[in-house]
């Protein structure tokens, strides 16, 4: 059998904390997760979104990464959810919003 020898990707970088960054960008894996997961986007549609931010080679490798690591990133976005349910439930709602309710535009 021949030897095969791994390649890492530049796709994705951990910071000083850990979190899981795509490459060079400002898109935490979790975000393209949540595009994907959340929003039912397909690769293509989430480079579309950003578009020049985001390659579709990074948002495999990102998708990639995510099934990797499952278990904490899911944890890592309950917990953002939580966080940010809680400040806006400690702030309550913006005057905009108040108004888009009142218009109809919103639940």
């Amino acid at each position: 059998m021949a030897t095969r020898t791994p390649v890492n990707s530049n796709h994705i970088c951990l910071d000083e904390r850990g979190v899981a960054y795509v490459g060079n960008t400002r898109f935490k894996v979790m975000h393209v997760v949540m595009d994907r997961v959340g929003n039912n986007l397909t690769p293509e549609q989430i480079v579309e979104n950003y578009p020049g931010a985001l390659t579709l080679a990074e948002v495999h490798a990102a998708l990639a990464y995510y099934y990797d690591h499952q278990a904490e990133i899911d944890e890592a976005i309950r917990r953002s959810t939580e966080e940010y349910d809680r400040l806006i439930a400690q702030r309550g709602e913006s005057s905009t919003l108040k108004k888009a309710r009142a218009m109809g535009l919103r639940p």
